[in-house]
């Protein structure tokens, strides 16, 4: 998974970057990987697969991993190659999701791009220039559409969702709070437009405001990302900042002196995990334990194909688990046997998040 962080310049996006990515690598023991200067790796705690792997003395424990990248460069005019634009709108069709911090905190010391705090503002700064980028895509696209209809009639409703598309982008409003049915949502993010990225608003509050996750500013990106069907998450980029410097025990205190329940990369993993709808499964053994990233629905074949291609093509039927089930019969695969707590499943079983997975199969 590839979240791009985004932001104008002084709302805290590349000191949120920084704080998590580091957090996030030293947390898991996950050496810090840096494709470029702006690309962080880190994994995504999971207490299921650190049980697991001590149940099972695994030689090997794989967490599954998140790539931040640190989106810079945008100016107003981006979309028309201002600034580093073409790269900042290049670098967001890469990542499945955004992540858009806001400002939503005073402070005389840190100076706003435009001369005052107003989240919504800079919000609709940025989607503006994706919108743009999207009706430059569509464009092209309708006039080429137009062009085939001649000779293929059947394009016309293809052409008239184009335009519907590109109407409603024209308003001002992003492609994403559009209402539109389940193959007309396949079609449209096949176009890769980008206001129709998923959104993760993470409003950066001041230290004050990091436990209450309230005021002013975060009340009106909440109603604002309503609208949409975006998430907000309320994060201080301070306090992330000193907590990466911490470990594991001294952070837990640190967050409990606070008042403050979850660290801002935890919030985000979980709010990202929701956003795409996805959810992770697991196999163990003596060799391995791993959390594998699915998408919520995905049948068992395929989520055997995500371990390896052979499986999906020769694949039998899924010996199957619940997390739960194997902690409540102590770890033990022999006594979650006697109570008929391991399931065999077929072709057809959507793999649940927490379902530890071993899969039969043809070679």
């Amino acid at each position: 998974m590839k979240l791009g962080i985004v932001g104008l310049p002084n709302v805290g996006k590349s000191t949120l970057f920084n704080a998590i990515t580091k957090a996030g690598a030293d947390a898991a023991n996950y050496p810090f990987c840096t494709i470029e200067p702006n690309v962080g790796v880190v994994t995504v705690p999971d207490e299921r697969v650190t049980k697991l792997s001590e149940i099972y003395n695994s030689k090997k424990t794989i967490y599954t991993t998140i790539e931040f990248c640190d989106i810079a460069g945008l100016v107003k005019g981006a979309s028309k190659g201002e600034g580093l634009g073409n790269k900042f709108l290049g670098h967001i069709r890469e990542v499945e999701a955004i992540v858009h911090v806001v400002r939503c905190f005073e402070d005389t010391n840190v100076v706003h791009v435009d001369g005052k705090v107003d989240p919504i503002s800079d919000i609709e700064t940025i989607n503006m220039e994706l919108i743009f980028s999207d009706l430059e895509v569509l464009e092209r696209r309708i006039q080429k559409t137009t062009k085939n209809l001649k000779g293929d009639k059947s394009l016309q409703k293809e052409l008239d969702l184009l335009q519907r598309v590109a109407d409603f982008i024209g308003e001002g409003t992003s492609a994403r709070a559009m209402d539109l049915d389940e193959d007309e949502a396949e079609f449209v993010k096949g176009l890769n437009l980008l206001s129709y990225k998923p959104v993760i608003y993470a409003a950066n509050v001041s230290e004050d405001d990091a436990a209450s996750e309230d005021n002013e500013y975060v009340r009106k990106v909440r109603e604002y990302a309503e609208k949409e069907g975006s998430q907000v998450v309320v994060i201080c980029a301070r306090v992330e900042a000193e907590l990466s410097e911490l470990d594991d025990e001294e952070r837990g205190l640190f967050l409990e002196e606070l008042g403050i329940g979850q660290s801002g990369l935890e919030k985000l993993i979980t709010s990202s995990y929701a956003l795409l709808d996805l959810i992770s499964f697991l196999t163990t053994g003596e060799d391995e334990t791993r959390a594998w990233t699915i998408r919520r629905g995905t049948l068992a074949p395929q989520a055997a194909g995500k371990i390896h291609t052979d499986f999906e093509k020769g694949f039998i039927r899924a010996e199957t688990i619940a997390y739960d089930k194997l902690m409540e019969a102590g770890g033990k695969l022999s006594a979650a046997k006697e109570h008929g707590w391991v399931r065999s499943e077929g072709k057809e079983y959507e793999v649940k998040d927490g379902d530890i997975c071993h899969f039969l199969f043809n070679v």
